[in-house]
């Protein structure tokens, strides 16, 4: 399937499901630690402490925070025993993904992943969750969430090591991550990057099941296999969700561009909490239809719902949304994404041009309906 590109929105390639792997002289040189602190995290409780001069011990992690550039290797060896590889076997065939191990008590684990991942055996087929250390144990579905490409997972493990969660509201581009999955069924897999982008909007999935994601955009490398992998801080913290790349192919899995998106933590944590709670979520809604023939820059607004947040806003129908939160809106899509980014409920600042010419903001209070 080729990439469509139009104005600000992308549609992008998600089949992870399906991976094939095709298989002088020295000098002498100087080296420094790198600047920061050195701290120990404990591999269960997660809980951070200074290093001791004599370094971590064995249930701890080493790590160096605040330093001018990623510690990789200690990220990698902080977060990977979360990192788990899914194997889906259904009708449909085959195929893995990767998820993070999100909580954990005495007797099970709950796993995020993505809902393109497992999505082929919520009917008929069997899902597996291989640990760090090579165990493989089954896993049922808890609740999935199609327009946010989410699902949990649960295994029946328990005091396993958690994913510890970030703030994805305080990242900015240009700053180091890691990605940390099963990329083509190689388990444990970590690549590193930097945030090229945030509010990306994509899209993917089929006519009538697309998936909206508000997304980080990196550079690190993000291949068929890394869908619903962790990415992180450079305190090893879970800021994103991996959910797609972009493609230059016309068919089929291909690999890294350089263009890979991630879910952000923050959004991703309501949907996550409220399907491990009660197995399903839900999200917001603004109370408008969009025109569908519009082909200026921005998304108009066809006709209200009555009773919704926007009619009680006083939004006119005719306007075009020109930015929602302050964040410009180039079409439809660039909309439904920037509403889904946040939670029903919410207050939200929309800006308008109106039928009649000019522009006015609006409050807007969020409304509430279950996701599909």
């Amino acid at each position: 399937m080729g990439e469509k590109m139009l104005k600000s929105t992308y549609k992008i390639f998600a089949g992870f499901l399906v991976g094939a792997l095709v298989v002088g002289g020295i000098a002498n040189a100087t080296t420094s630690e790198p600047a920061g602190i050195k701290v120990c995290v404990d591999k269960k409780s997660q809980a951070i402490f200074l290093a001791p001069a004599n370094g971590c011990s064995s249930a701890r992690t080493g790590l160096t925070i605040g330093a001018p550039s990623i510690d990789v290797k200690s990220v990698a060896a902080l977060v990977t025993p979360s990192v788990v590889s899914i194997k889906v076997t259904s009708i449909a065939g085959s195929g893995s993904g990767s998820g993070s191990i999100y909580k954990t008590d005495g007797a099970a684990s709950f796993i995020i992943t993505n809902n393109h991942v497992i999505e082929t055996a919520v009917s008929s087929g069997t899902i597996v969750v291989e640990l760090l250390n090579g165990d493989t144990i089954p896993a049922q579905i808890v609740g999935r969430d199609i327009a946010y490409d989410l699902a949990v997972l649960k295994i029946a493990r328990g005091n396993l090591p958690t994913v510890t969660v970030g703030d994805s509201s305080k990242i900015s581009v240009g700053e180091q991550v890691v990605a940390i999955g099963s990329p083509l069924g190689l388990a444990s897999t970590v690549t590193s990057g930097i945030i090229s982008a945030l509010n990306r909007p994509v899209t993917t999935g089929s006519i009538g099941s697309e998936s909206f994601v508000n997304a980080i955009q990196t550079d690190a490398a993000i291949n068929p296999g890394n869908s619903g992998g962790a990415l992180l801080d450079s305190r090893g913290r879970i800021i994103g969700v991996n959910s797609a790349i972009a493609t230059l192919s016309s068919g089929g899995a291909s690999g890294s561009i350089g263009l890979g998106f991630s879910i952000p933590i923050n959004e991703a944590k309501r949907v996550i909490d409220e399907l491990i709670a009660t197995g399903k979520s839900t999200r917001p809604v603004l109370g408008i239809f969009f025109d569908t023939t519009f082909v200026g820059i921005g998304a108009k607004i066809l006709r209200l719902s009555p009773g919704e947040g926007a009619e009680k806003a006083g939004i006119p129908a005719g306007s075009v949304i020109k930015s929602i939160g302050g964040v410009r809106i180039s079409d439809q899509v660039a909309a439904i994404v920037k509403i889904r980014s946040y939670a029903p409920g919410a207050s939200v600042e929309v800006s308008v041009e109106l039928p009649g010419g000019g522009q006015k903001s609006f409050t807007v209070t969020l409304g509430s309906a279950p996701s599909n």
